[in-house]
């Protein structure tokens, strides 16, 4: 076993290679300290309020712009939420018209296809 200080794109890993006779390979183990990785962040708790009409995500991304707020009223088709993903924005819209009651996200969270953005009455 030889233990060894590895450098990748500014990131320091340590780790511990085991060698198998001539001619093999050697084969790398785990990193034992890794850069740090942030977790997504979560989605406040809904409020008490909170509306029957879900507004979901299409895409996955990082959330751009809140564009509506509670107790607002919306429109089908108008813009609650703005989602970046692969540096294009992305208008996540009302299913239909109702009263904002909640947003389950903020600027910068990062959210998966399909997650409840908001809520709608």
């Amino acid at each position: 076993m030889k233990n060894y200080t590895i450098t990748v794109n500014g990131n320091v890993y340590d780790v511990t290679v085991e060698e198998k006779g001539a001619g093999a390979a050697p084969v790398a183990a785990a990193p034992v300290a890794a850069a740090p990785v942030a977790a997504p962040a979560k989605a406040p708790a809904k409020a008490a309020g909170a509306g029957s009409i879900q507004v979901k995500a299409g895409a996955a991304g990082k959330v751009f712009k809140v564009e509506a707020s509670v107790g607002q009223k919306v429109e089908a088709g108008d813009t609650v939420v703005i989602i970046e993903a692969m540096k294009m924005e992305i208008p996540v819209v009302a299913p239909e018209a109702g009263t904002v009651a909640s947003i389950d996200v903020a600027v910068g969270d990062a959210v998966e296809s399909g997650a409840v953005l908001a809520t709608l009455n």
